[in-house]
């Protein structure tokens, strides 16, 4: 297990970004995106980290993002340390296995959110009004469901500690054009559907995930991570069975923990206790190697 990083400091390098999970540096041309191991839940940075997460998402991230290589280009230039710039070769040690070069893209305002099966949010809206953003669903439908067809369902980006709102697709076209918003749509239920087939052989369902887009060059590329346990939901599909929560090879478990909490889900975070660290650092750790076969 190596040395947790819940920060990082490299006072060399122009520090541009600090998000829930990633620290990001503009080294001019590019962006040196480093994946830390911060947790978030409910939009709010845990205090605790959870050991070799940024490793697991980085690694995760780049096995999608070549798989994909045929629907849409991503941002990466590299993932090997030897190839960044010489001003980041002092922090190697930190870097290597958590790191990408990556090109600089100009973000879209949108999240891309695509849902194969009937979960969270979307379960809670369904019930409530029979439809997901708007997107009206046959009756009877039970928790976990798979769908009909996946759904593509957007939403906002919301600034650090507050929440995202589900959003149209109308309102996506007023923020991102007609033309833009289709293709993201397209491009998106492309990508799930084959992934969804590339995990099913590996034992694990996808029941939804979500991207982020970006324009550079004037062509639209994906940007920032790709179907890992932070931006998924993935369930052991040798145990999947509909009509409550599944067990998970993601943050799901953290969220199951936190809701028996007396917590209003607002900073600060409740202190974790450390088998609850461990068993999700356990459960990123599978997702990888049930994917990608390898662990670390």
């Amino acid at each position: 297990m190596s040395k947790l990083v819940l920060t990082t400091d490299f006072p060399d390098l122009k520090l541009a970004a600090r998000g829930k999970v990633r620290d990001i540096y503009d080294l001019g041309e590019t962006l040196l995106i480093v994946t830390t191991d911060r947790i978030s839940a409910f939009d709010v940075i845990m205090n605790e980290g959870i050991p070799d997460k940024g490793y697991v998402l980085t690694q995760i991230s780049a096995f999608w993002f070549r798989q994909m290589e045929d629907i849409i280009k991503n941002h990466i230039i590299s993932t090997e340390v030897k190839d960044f710039p010489s001003a980041c070769q002092k922090y190697a040690d930190i870097l290597e296995g958590r790191s990408m070069l990556v090109k600089k893209a100009k973000p879209l305002p949108a999240e891309c959110i695509v849902r194969g099966y009937i979960s969270g949010s979307g379960w809670k809206d369904y019930k409530a009004t029979g439809s997901i953003c708007g997107i009206k669903l046959p009756e009877g439908l039970k928790e976990s469901d798979r769908l009909p067809q996946p759904i593509f369902t957007p939403s906002t980006k919301a600034e650090l500690g507050t929440h995202d709102e589900n959003i149209s697709f109308e309102k996506m076209v007023e923020l991102c054009g007609k033309e833009t918003a289709e293709k993201v749509r397209d491009v998106t239920l492309k990508i799930y559907m084959k992934a969804r087939d590339i995990a099913d052989t590996k034992g694990i369902i996808i029941a939804d995930t979500k991207f982020e887009y970006g324009i550079y060059n004037g062509e639209l590329i994906i940007i920032d991570e790709c179907m890992t346990p932070d931006s998924s939901r993935f369930w052991p599909k040798d145990s999947y069975h509909p009509g409550g929560p599944q067990p998970s090879f993601d943050k799901q478990f953290l969220r199951d923990y936190l809701e028996t909490l007396d917590w209003n889900k607002s900073a600060p975070a409740p202190p974790l206790p450390e088998e609850i660290v461990r068993k999700t650092g356990e459960k990123y750790m599978e997702a990888l190697v049930k994917l990608t076969g390898k662990g670390k």
